[in-house]
């Protein structure tokens, strides 16, 4: 049990607040599925530039047309965008251009009801509560803001966008340093020790707890083995956590 009296709740996705095997067999699958189609009928969008920025970016290049100089043909300059999206994701790197990019694709598929996402049936109660006792819940993950958003507002339990007041992803910084979690809390407006990050990684929870955050490691039905918790509250549901 993780007692916690303080002004907010810092909640990652993945392990935490839905399953892991939801993610890697259902959303992962769904994007290397449609990469291609949507590149294509995406391409010299507006919305698909400012990723492809990223996504150059990612790969050491200034901008997309240096990293594409050698790319005769647009289909070529589709391709290297394709070749590189698949072998971040074949290598599981957490690149913001990726999440970008796999936030828009996820779009289609949560617009057309093909993906619904699966949150623990503890997720929706304990939100309900939380906010009913003032606290201030957030998410932090390294998908996007947008499809944080997408995913919430299409849940197996509804729609439960409402009882969140704050998005963070990679731009905020990677979730591994503590510099991004002291960002958090100076958004949030309040002392990191007022805000309780709760995580399945380790590491992450090392770069809140550093940042002065309280912390709760998640020991969720499908996640990877933890061999030391390295001194972080574990928790196997929500209901564990009592407000104050």
């Amino acid at each position: 049990m993780i007692k916690f009296s303080g002004r907010g709740l810092l909640l990652d996705i993945e392990g935490t607040t839905a399953s892991v095997a939801f993610v890697y067999d259902v959303m992962f699958p769904f994007v290397r599925r449609e990469l291609d189609a949507y590149l294509q009928a995406a391409w010299k969008t507006p919305a698909l530039e400012p990723v492809l920025r990223y996504i150059a970016q990612d790969a050491g290049a200034d901008t997309f047309a240096a990293w594409t100089q050698d790319d005769a043909t647009e289909q070529a300059k589709q391709q290297r965008v394709s070749a590189e999206i698949t072998r971040l994701m074949d290598n599981d790197i957490k690149a913001t251009g990726l999440k970008q990019l796999q936030g828009l694709i996820w779009k289609s598929g949560f617009d057309s009801g093909e993906l619904v996402a699966a949150v623990f049936d503890d997720v929706p109660p304990a939100l309900v509560r939380w906010n009913e006792a003032g606290k201030d819940v957030r998410i932090y993950s390294s998908g996007s803001v947008a499809a944080q958003k997408m995913f919430f507002g299409h849940t197996n339990h509804g729609d439960l966008l409402a009882s969140f007041r704050g998005h963070y992803d990679t731009t905020t910084g990677p979730k591994k340093e503590a510099a991004s979690y002291r960002v958090i809390a100076s958004d949030y407006g309040c002392d990191a020790s007022e805000i309780l990050f709760l995580s399945d990684i380790v590491a992450e929870l090392d770069a809140a707890r550093e940042a002065g955050m309280q912390t709760g490691l998640c020991y969720r039905v499908g996640n990877a083995p933890v061999e030391n918790g390295n001194g972080h509250p574990g928790i196997e549901s929500f209901d564990q956590v009592s407000i104050g």
